[in-house]
């Protein structure tokens, strides 16, 4: 199994099967389980409402769900504006509760919500997409740590009892697309990877005070890729995809370790990496993505380290899945491809999955078959392999899932735009 030969984190080695514990799971988007391939209404064990609007992906630790949302405090906060600019920009700017919630995982009751502040957020999100609670939250399973991006990041343990917060900037974001690159946690630390229009740096906060470990600048625009952190030849290492450049940190200090410049704007899509190389990409204006080998030092633009490229095809919003040597990403516009990772030659490349789709939710695998939920509220199954073979087409009724898959224990959990839906 691939999985087995990844340079993955300590902390992902350590976590017991039944895990989710932050936005990519354990195996950065590979399930440690198998999933149903096709359902009815008689597989939803469960389905939960939600309220407010929030496209965070949840987390799951044993028997409990954690997730965000925010809620418009009155009637004028819940009625879009005309906003800015372009596609950002169009949400009501008014007074919203910040919230989290803890679900019992076997019945989706609430356990638990709190609301962690009462506000005005400076500025919309994207009028399709975009929600306050987009960055998912992240847990141990004895604390659960939730980030609302400019309205800081807040520490609760099991119970819901609030044990520290912290206070953010307020992060200006290109044409308001809004706010969404999650925390990552790796030993005591939690990494934030703080990328806008006006403040980018490399956050190192302590897990049990909130108080910062290293603050790095970095030269860069809005970007909402989520880091990655793993270890490579001994070294622990913080690597955060960008417009400007893509760039590894020593994650016990925040010193850089090298640079490559290549990818386009807004860059989404979260690093994989398999054995000794890391695939990056963006899909947006100038899309690459880049094949880059690790080990090298200081700028390795246009250097052998970078193994091969591709600029057709590339991710926008969805982050790729690495399994078997195979690297799988899909278009906003729902075109599939398989790209061999050593050679950078397609099995298939931008193929439809029978029917125009949208996506923005990431794919997960699972058992040899890849979950992708759709804008359209479908989520269609594939069986991963070197040629596009369609499993199953799941239709969920008067649904959109922004939020991706997530898959414990043979349980797969969906979430809609205000639903939460379990089904095995």
């Amino acid at each position: 199994m691939l999985a087995r030969t990844l340079t993955f984190t300590a902390l992902a080695l350590s976590l017991q099967a039944g895990d989710w514990t932050q936005w990519r799971g354990p195996l950065n988007g590979i399930a440690e389980s198998d999933a149903p391939t096709s359902w009815t209404d008689k597989n939803v064990v469960w389905k939960a409402a939600i309220p407010g609007r929030g496209f965070s992906t949840p987390v799951i630790h044993g028997d409990r769900i954690f997730l965000t949302s925010a809620v418009p405090a009155n009637e004028a906060a819940a009625s879009p504006s005309p906003g800015g600019g372009g596609p950002g920009g169009g949400a009501g700017v008014g007074e919203h509760k910040f919230v989290v919630l803890a679900l019992d995982r076997k019945t989706g009751k609430t356990i638990w919500e709190r609301t962690a502040l009462t506000g005005t957020p400076h500025e919309g999100y994207h009028r399709r997409y975009g929600s306050y609670a987009s960055n998912s939250p992240v847990t141990d399973g004895k604390m659960v740590w939730a980030y609302f991006g400019s309205r800081g990041l807040f520490a609760y343990d099991r119970d819901g009892n609030l044990k520290w917060k912290k206070d953010m900037p307020a992060f200006k974001m290109r044409l308001q697309f809004g706010e969404g690159s999650a925390p990552v946690l790796e030993d005591n630390l939690l990494i934030l990877a703080c990328d806008s229009e006006n403040d980018s740096f490399l956050l190192a906060v302590d897990k049990n005070t909130g108080k910062e470990v290293y603050r790095v600048k970095r030269e860069e625009v809005s970007s909402w890729s989520h880091p990655l952190i793993f270890t490579h030849q001994g070294v622990k290492q913080i690597i955060v995809a960008a417009s400007a450049k893509v760039r590894s940190y020593e994650f016990a200090t925040g010193k850089l370790i090298w640079e490559c410049a290549g990818l386009g704007v807004n860059v989404i899509p979260t690093p994989v990496v398999q054995g000794d190389v890391v695939y990056v990409m963006s899909g947006y204006r100038n899309p690459n993505l880049l094949a880059i080998k690790l080990g090298g030092k200081g700028d390795i633009t246009g250097t052998s380290h970078v193994l091969w490229t591709n600029q057709r095809g590339n991710s926008y919003t969805a982050s790729p899945v690495l399994q078997d040597n195979k690297l799988y990403f899909i278009t906003d516009s729902g075109m599939l491809s398989c790209f061999n990772a050593t050679t950078g030659e397609p099995y298939y490349s931008q193929q439809r999955l029978g029917k125009p789709y949208n996506f923005k939710a990431s794919p997960v695998a699972a058992n040899g078959k890849l979950y992708l939920a759709t804008e359209e509220g479908d989520v269609v199954v594939v069986k991963m392999g070197e040629k596009l073979e369609v499993l199953a087409v799941n239709t969920m009724a008067d649904q959109s899932f922004i939020s991706s898959p997530v898959i414990v224990d043979g349980t797969l959990y969906l979430r809609g735009q205000n639903t939460l839906f379990a089904i095995r």
